[in-house]
């Protein structure tokens, strides 16, 4: 409810910075929702839960190994000698260091599931950025998604990126003249940049209006 409460302080203060003609072009859409209602994404997902189960499948069969090795050293240790009993402990020890790499190869940062979800998942979700884009059109100055724990912004038109005009109030020229679609400061009731007063040299790039399709939560 919270999220929800959020989502619509931050739709609510947008409406207020456009015109009234302009302000039901910010729209929103529930990715989650769009995704659950494709069956490509369900037949992605039931892979992944597969794949993933058969690696776990076989990293607990390694430590099953290992402990059988562990107390078998446990019940047996009384009659080895020393050296086959630090032979014992070697091949344990090696076994548990192979049990922990795998599991970080398959389930670590960048590992094996994170390169499949990436395949199965990441196509699905760019079909569904440029169905965004496309439904977006020239009708919506933006399109939020509200299917994840946070509000990601999917479409902005450039139009209203006011970057270069922010920069020039703080008296800087934009690095690209022009590069921000909302190059008309009297838009939104702002006065012209002062042209007379001194700008400063320093060439800042303007940041990008980045679309956040690429914020989409990876599924799990």
């Amino acid at each position: 409810m919270l999220h929800f409460r959020s989502t619509l302080l931050l739709l609510a203060v947008l409406l207020g910075m456009v015109s009234t003609a302009d302000a039901q072009r910010i729209a929103f859409v529930n990715t989650k929702y769009i995704l659950d209602q494709m069956p490509e994404y369900s037949s992605a997902q039931k892979e992944l839960d597969r794949v993933s189960k058969q690696w776990q499948d076989e990293i607990d069969e390694r430590h099953q190994q290992i402990k059988r090795l562990r107390d078998s050293y446990n019940a047996e240790a009384i009659l080895l000698t020393e050296e086959m009993k630090r032979t014992r402990l070697d091949e344990i020890d090696r076994r548990e260091r192979e049990a922990r790499d795998l599991q970080k190869k398959r389930f670590g940062p960048n590992g094996d599931l994170f390169k499949k979800r990436q395949e199965l998942i990441q196509p699905i979700q760019d079909r569904v950025y440029i169905a965004v884009k496309e439904v977006a059109g020239t009708s919506y100055v933006a399109v939020f998604d509200i299917g994840g724990q946070s509000s990601n912004l999917l479409f902005a038109s450039e139009k209203y990126d006011k970057s270069d005009s922010v920069l020039r109030k703080l008296g800087i020229r934009p690095g690209k003249e022009g590069g921000s679609g909302g190059d008309d400061d009297n838009e939104f009731g702002e006065p012209p940049a002062d042209q007379g007063g001194k700008e400063t040299e320093q060439r800042n790039s303007a940041p990008e209006t980045k679309p956040g399709g690429s914020d989409m939560k990876q599924p799990r």
